[in-house]
């Protein structure tokens, strides 16, 4: 045989595997863009310029931790009886208003905790019309004369999270107990067992794994919230990384606070998903019977309805009437230019980070779907840890190294053509974008990863077979197919990138504001009035989220 013959169908075989596969290479370059920021953190605190950790944790970091953890078991636990409680009740019984209030609860959804802060503050503090009344009513002349509880106080806050954060777990409570069987509570009230017996012995270790999940987002937002504890003056790890970095100038240090916060939720997530892997229940029945309501009479019906109306009133109808009355008192503020610059950079960063997330999560499922290769899906799920670091967390990994290679950049432009370009990154809302796509890709991934699996196989097989490239595939069979899940996707991204305060105000550059930074600066000023049009915009937003996810829900069952 000549040696110089070459098999060509073989040789083009070993080309086409040495050749580098775009979808392949694609998925792993957008997974290490979502992990850098944490990585960024990783390496920032185990190398700081200046190593404060001493000085942390005998001063501050203990208080911070301890202030942290209160809260997260705190609101944890208030959020798991409000949450479940209200989905027992309008699950098994019939009383006045129910129907109203399996979508009333998700209202408070729509209203960030930091709003539903602002107004209740409002609502209660000196010059509230609460004291106010009683001053008028009873005589009082001054605050001495009365005893009246601390408003902005630890306890407060708690109340305040519980009320923004329990629809999670009233959504996957409800949602749980739906999808059991009947029969279960119909055993238990032959076997003589009463209305709290049932809901102690049957009902909640049936919803245990949905309590868990909810307990666990609830958690994890209160880890991560500024806002609301920053304006109740309750000391906690996030304004800890806030406090070093902004007053103390010390990034290596908020890198180090932030890595306590990171492994935190890091904890509470593992924690999250063995107790759920450890609690799974089966519905054995071979024919599932629906859930027969029970009907409630005279004044159990109207306690029942007393109680599921507390969580709407403290979560949504309370923050809502006072920031609508604040709004439609002071019209002026609706011309405010601030207001409306707000406006448009909140379109312009969070139309723009929506569209790349999800572009991104298509690239990405799609790509790992396409390739089959072990890294990119080893990759998949680690992408999602974007959505369990706080806002803060995130922004600390993205703005120190980002901020690095802006001043590399901007020396090499003036070096090479003698031109100051300025800060392309930070000086712009590059950083927030970024940081935007980063905490909510696990969203747009979720959903187009499950959108993606209600495809039937042989959809995209024939495509192929027919001469289609992947890309063809991507477009023209999967695209229409999933495209309302893609703008599904799109517009819940974009509610959460509006509602998003601590990254934002770390990495927003010089006089650029958004929605949500606006309300936090004039609230900051005691100036609810001038901060209740851009309030009233976020809520807006946020409520068209809520709708979505109502009718969503409903659809499912």
């Amino acid at each position: 045989m000549n040696p110089t013959i070459v098999d060509k169908p073989l040789f083009s075989r070993g080309l086409a595997r040495l050749r580098p596969n775009v979808w392949s290479l694609g998925a792993v370059l957008i997974a290490a863009l979502v992990l850098a920021p944490i990585v960024s953190v990783i390496w920032i605190a185990f190398h700081p310029v200046e190593n404060i950790w001493p000085h942390l944790l005998a001063t501050t970091l203990p208080r911070y931790f301890a202030n942290t953890l209160i809260l997260m078991l705190s609101v944890g636990t208030l959020s798991a009886g409000v949450g479940m409680g209200a989905a027992w009740l309008t699950t098994m019984y019939i009383f006045p208003g129910v129907r109203w209030f399996q979508w009333l609860l998700l209202l408070p959804l729509a209203i960030p905790a930091y709003l539903g802060a602002y107004g209740l503050v409002d609502f209660l503090e000196y010059a509230g019309p609460v004291q106010t009344g009683l001053r008028n009513i009873m005589g009082y002349s001054n605050r001495l004369d009365y005893w009246f509880p601390e408003i902005r106080s630890m306890y407060m806050a708690v109340i305040v999270l519980t009320a923004a954060l329990c629809p999670y777990v009233f959504l996957l409570s409800r949602a749980a107990l739906r999808e059991q069987s009947g029969g279960s509570y119909e055993v238990a009230r032959a076997l003589g067992a009463g209305p709290f017996k049932r809901f102690w012995r049957v009902g909640v270790p049936l919803a245990r794994p949905a309590i868990a999940a909810g307990v666990a987002i609830v958690m994890m937002e209160t880890a991560s919230d500024f806002g609301t504890v920053e304006f109740f003056a309750v000391q906690t790890l996030t304004t800890g990384i806030f406090n070093t970095w902004l007053e103390s100038n010390n990034a290596g240090g908020a890198a180090q606070i932030a890595g306590v916060v990171l492994l935190l939720v890091l904890v509470l997530v593992a924690l999250e998903r063995v107790g759920r892997k450890n609690s799974r229940y089966h519905n054995t029945a071979r024919q599932s019977r629906a859930i027969i309501a029970i009907p409630l009479t005279g004044v159990r019906a109207w306690i029942a309805s007393f109680l599921c109306f507390i969580p709407f009133a403290v979560g949504f109808l309370l923050p809502a009437s006072v920031l609508t009355y604040h709004a439609l008192t002071n019209l002026e503020a609706w011309q405010n230019r601030g207001l409306i610059e707000a406006l448009g950079n909140t379109l312009l960063v969070g139309i723009s980070a929506a569209f790349l997330t999800v572009s991104a999560a298509l690239f990405l499922v799609y790509g790992v779907r396409l390739t089959g290769q072990k890294l990119p899906r080893l990759l998949l799920p680690v992408t999602t840890l974007g959505y369990a670091a706080p806002g803060a967390v995130l922004a600390v990994g993205v703005l120190i190294p980002m901020a690095a290679m802006d001043h590399v950049i901007a020396d090499w432009a003036e070096a090479v053509f003698d031109r100051n370009i300025g800060l392309l990154m930070t000086g712009t809302g590059f950083a927030i974008i970024f940081a935007y796509c980063v905490r909510f890709f696990a969203i747009a991934q979720g959903a187009i990863d499950a959108a993606i699996g209600r495809v039937a196989p042989s959809l995209p097989l024939a495509a192929r077979s027919l001469g289609k490239t992947a890309g063809g595939t991507l477009r023209h069979v999967y695209f229409p197919l999933i495209r309302g899940s893609v703008g599904t996707a799109l517009l819940l991204v974009f509610v959460d990138c509006v509602k998003e305060l601590p990254a934002t105000l770390l990495l927003r550059p010089f006089n650029f504001n958004t929605l949500a930074t606006r309300v936090y600066d004039q609230a900051s000023l005691e100036n609810l009035s001038d901060a209740a049009p851009a309030a009233i915009l976020v809520i807006l937003v946020g409520l068209t989220a809520v709708l979505l996810l109502a009718r969503t829900h409903r659809q499912s069952h």
